[in-house]
Order: C-alpha cells, then structure tokens, then sequence
C-alpha cells in the first residue's frame, strides 16, 4: 500500500522511514555510484530532507519500504534551481503549480507493480492537490521507464553527452493518465484514493473499506 507522509511526521513511522533511507543509499550510492552522503545509519540523506517534504512510500507487506518519492513545491528551494538551473536555461521556476519530485528510488525486492504504483500515486497527489505539473530531473533511460509506466516527462533540457544523458522535464496531469496508470497498475482509483484518505484524514479515511488495502 502507498503511505504520503511529511517530514516532520516520519518518526510516526520510523521503521519505514529507516527503510527508505537505506534502499536509497543502496540505490544511490551502492549501485548508481553517485556522489551522495550516506551517514552513521547507512541512511543516504541531503538537504532538501530538512525542508520538510512529501513523501510518498510504498509499504511492503512486512511494513518494509518498496519504492518512494519526494515532492517539494517549487516556491520554497528545490534542486533544480539550485543544482540545476543550467537545465532550466538559467531561469528558476518558482509556481504554487509546479511541485519537484525527486529521489525516485525502488528497492531491491520491487515488484513490477511497485513502480506502477508510485506514478498512480504521484497523480493521486495531483488529483487532490491541484498540482497541474511536475518537474524534475533524470536520466534519458528513466524517462523511457516512466514512458512505459504510462506518466512520461515531456523534456526541456538536456545536458551531458554519451547515450544516457541527464534530462530536465514537466509532468502534466490528466484524467485519462490518472486512469491509465490506475489500469496498468492494477489498483482500482478508489482503493488509490482510500490510501491517499487514509494519510490525510480525507472523506474514505473512516468511512467503509469496500477494498482490500
């Protein structure tokens, strides 16, 4: 199942938090090699963690972490303003409709739903949120990934050279990709927005469970 947690509430679930931060420093570190800092706990973890983001985590069924991502809103710092503004061709954006997601991490024991399952997740923030668009930054591959998955980036920027390039790019929310991706991932929007109530105390959080989560 998805959980949607702030930052400054992590510690309501720190068994998953601990989890998360571990598969992104295996990810990361251990099998991307980049330059990040892992610290004492093996927890890989930057600044943009102190801001108190959203994030958006799949829970095992052992109450380990599968996948996740993490939203921030482009009015307050985000990375592609400060580490990638060459990518936005010098100009920062900064819109209430436009949010960063960044840090998109799978364990190692993702499933292939898992995947699916966060980019259905990232609408269901849209959908709720009034969030029209996205942004963010990754590789050319992970762009033909999100294709696949049914949410593709349209790309702005593109830096680097060699076969897989870093790639700046905008999400834009639809209905029929929000459904598309429900379809594909195999969880039903009413079972996608249980999930998302049940983080934010919304109508379906304590009304009846007519899915299994």
């Amino acid at each position: 199942m998805l959980r949607y947690v702030y930052g400054h509430d992590l510690h309501n679930h720190a068994d998953l938090a601990h989890s998360m931060f571990l598969d992104r420093a295996d990810q990361f570190k251990t099998r991307l090699g980049w330059d990040v800092q892992v610290n004492a706990n093996g927890e890989e973890r930057d600044q943009y963690d102190e801001l108190d983001p959203l994030y958006m985590i799949w829970e095992m069924p052992d109450g380990s972490h599968g996948g996740s991502m993490r939203f921030l809103p482009t009015t307050g710092r985000v990375m592609v303003n400060e580490i990638f503004l060459d990518l936005c061709g010098g100009v920062p954006i900064c819109s209430p409709l436009i949010w960063e997601c960044t840090r998109f991490c799978l364990s190692r024991k993702a499933q292939g739903r898992i995947a699916a399952g966060l980019m259905l997740g990232s609408l269901e923030i849209m959908r709720n949120f009034d969030v029209p668009h996205y942004t963010g930054v990754f590789y050319r591959h992970t762009a033909r990934a999100f294709r696949n998955l049914g949410f593709a980036p349209e790309i702005t920027g593109t830096q680097g050279g060699g076969r897989n390039p870093i790639c700046m790019g905008f999400w834009e929310y639809a209905e029929d990709t929000y459904l598309s991706v429900s379809r594909k991932a195999g969880i039903p929007p009413e079972l996608s927005q249980l999930w998302f109530d049940r983080s934010f105390g919304g109508a379906g959080a304590s009304g009846p469970v007519a899915l299994s989560a």
